[in-house]
């Protein structure tokens, strides 16, 4: 699944190209993405409204129209975003097209058919609907070391599993949860309750570190993640503990131990993070 540093590289590789650009058609292959496709609101508000702004809030993009409205989507599980030309032939699972009065296309491609399209009319784009619930960005002021330790006090909860609380905090997936708890000599065994103030200090410098030069890699390409150029990212180059279970620490050199934590695979060193 495309994490925070995904969509961030897929949102700054894409704002170049879209604000400023008149949207001349959106037209959508009828099958059914997370939600069903605003086809009114896409008349309404679609048509050759302007591209004023293109933001990035948890893994939502968000596309600001002069009219006031607001695209938002999803990548779900295996959604991408590419610009093509309008005459390049449709490739299998291109759920929704966006023609640009520059003579591009952005297409979002999405085989599992869990990423999101959907476009909120002005009166609704200032609290949109999909974002209400959502806790501070990894790199808002906000989330600090204090903030965590008063949502984790009588948590028994794996410190892993609430820093992926999109409640508690935003973006930080499977991949980059392991990797910054690595950073951070955190086991991601440990009930977050008893984390000290002092680890949870490390855990975010960790998280904003992690994040950032997962940005400046392209974001982690381990099956299908691509930018909107179509290419992929290199991040997974970089990895410490994540898909690496068995092989040596690149730190200590012990074996990397592989669980599974709510569901999803958790890669850790037991020697570095007791």
């Amino acid at each position: 699944m495309p994490e925070l540093p995904e969509v961030e590289v897929v949102c700054q590789g894409l704002a170049p190209h879209l604000i400023g650009r008149t949207l001349l058609a959106i037209t959508h292959s009828g099958k059914k993405l997370r939600c069903p496709f605003p086809r009114a609101a896409v008349k309404k508000y679609g048509i050759n409204a302007t591209v004023t702004a293109v933001k990035r809030r948890a893994k939502y993009l968000l596309i600001s129209l002069d009219n006031g409205a607001l695209i938002v989507i999803h990548l779900g599980m295996s959604g991408k975003l590419c610009l093509m030309r309008p005459e390049e032939p449709l490739r299998p699972h291109d759920h929704v097209r966006v023609r640009l009065d520059s003579g591009q296309e952005l297409r979002l491609n999405d085989a599992r058919r869990f990423g999101l399209f959907d476009l909120l009319p002005p009166a609704e784009a200032a609290n949109p609907k999909w974002l209400r619930e959502l806790g501070p960005e990894p790199f808002d002021q906000a989330f600090t070391a204090d903030y965590l330790h008063e949502k984790s006090r009588g948590r028994k909860t794996p410190i892993k599993n609430l820093l992926m609380d999109n409640r508690v905090v935003v973006g930080i997936g499977n991949i980059y949860a392991s990797e910054s708890l690595f950073d951070a000599r955190v086991s991601p065994l440990k009930p977050a309750g008893e984390v000290s103030l002092a680890a949870l200090k490390r855990v975010v410098a960790g998280s904003r570190k992690i994040l950032n030069q997962a940005i400046a890699a392209g974001g982690t390409t381990i099956s299908d993640f691509v930018n909107s150029a179509g290419e992929s990212g290199y991040f997974q180059l970089q990895l410490m503990v994540y898909d690496r279970a068995g092989q040596p620490c690149r730190a200590c050199q012990g074996p990397i131990r592989k669980v599974v934590l709510g569901g999803r695979s958790t890669f850790y060193c037991p020697r570095c993070q007791r």
